[in-house]
């Protein structure tokens, strides 16, 4: 008897660990299968404690989905594949047509070597600015007295010992840049529909020998007038007032032509109106460090010429609306005062 109760007890503990078996059998199954079907759906694997992260914390399943499942609102409702496309790039908007109401606005300084390819038209003013800003390249073309309204017929240069207008001598080469610099000779003139004109007709002419350069119109420097005053006695009646006036005239010009135009004036100019005490020493013509100061701001102040013309060189045009002169017709032969 001891024996067959034996016998059972001994059945009864290989049944209990043959449930036992299954059951970790089973689990172990259960759980490759909940794994399996988590890596299947992409969703973090809990068997591993891993959260969205991979940080342990596990899945909120309560941010996946709400109690009548509808996503809660902090979830997009489309799969990231769902995106819309991005824009195509032709939809992006191109840079809008250059202001020529505008000066030029200041950028990145340009090198000197931009302007080797330049040509500089003006006055004494802009003879100084050659010999004293250290521009150190460029070409010079200017001459004492030289004035817009004679640009066309004065034989005001003289190169290879022959004489030329303005207009033939910058014919002899070819140019990417023509800077332009004349009104204050002009200024004792009170013909300002004829200084509208002859500025018009200048860029005309400009634009047919050198068609491929950006031509720049230079506002005119203030003036100190008390300085003047004291050096001659203002006999040429130069004055701020007026300058403003051709200044005006020149943005004119420059919109009509379409070129660029640059606010000399602004960058000197002080609380007044006038060019600051030392800056001068006839309230006319630059010191040295002025000089300076005034190449500085064109390597500030550069435009390219597709940037300008991305269509191509725009043809030449008829003078716009005509100015009515501020006074009586004071003209010289040649328009020529002190500059």
């Amino acid at each position: 008897m001891a024996n067959y109760q034996g016998r059972r007890v001994a059945r009864g503990h290989r049944v209990a660990i043959a449930l036992i078996l299954a059951a970790v059998v089973l689990a172990a199954a259960a759980l490759l299968c909940q794994g399996y079907w988590n890596r299947a759906a992409g969703a973090p694997d809990a068997s591993r404690g891993e959260g969205p992260s991979g940080s342990g914390a596990g899945t909120d399943m309560s941010r996946l989905t709400s109690p009548d499942n509808t996503p809660p609102e902090d979830q997009p409702d489309r799969l990231p594949e769902d995106r819309p496309d991005d824009p195509p790039e032709d939809s992006v908007p191109e840079d809008a047509p250059y202001d020529f109401s505008q000066p030029v606005p200041q950028g990145e300084a340009v090198d000197n070597s931009y302007f080797d390819d330049a040509a500089f038209v003006g006055d004494s003013r802009t003879d100084g600015f050659m010999l004293y800003s250290g521009i150190g390249t460029g070409k010079n073309l200017t001459s004492n007295g030289l004035s817009i309204f004679k640009l066309a017929e004065k034989k005001a240069l003289t190169i290879g010992g022959k004489k030329y207008t303005l207009l033939e001598a910058l014919g002899l080469e070819s140019y990417g840049k023509v800077y332009l610099s004349l009104g204050i000779n002009e200024l004792g003139v009170h013909n300002d529909k004829g200084f509208y004109t002859s500025y018009c007709d200048a860029i005309d002419a400009i634009r047919a020998v050198q068609p491929n350069a950006v031509i720049y119109i230079q506002g005119l420097i203030p003036l100190n007038e008390k300085q003047i005053e004291e050096y001659n006695g203002n006999k040429y009646n130069l004055t701020n007032e007026h300058l403003r006036v051709y200044n005006d005239l020149m943005r004119k010009v420059a919109e009509e032509k379409r070129v660029a135009y640059l606010d000399l004036y602004g960058e000197f100019a002080d609380e007044n109106g006038s060019l600051p005490e030392g800056v001068s020493r006839d309230g006319v013509h630059l010191v040295k460090d002025a000089c300076k100061q005034w190449l500085d701001y064109l390597k500030t102040h550069t435009v390219e010429f597709d940037r300008l013309y991305p269509q191509g060189l725009p043809g030449a045009e008829e003078p716009g609306e005509a100015i009515e002169p501020a006074g009586p017709d004071t003209s010289t032969e040649d328009g020529s005062v002190q500059g």
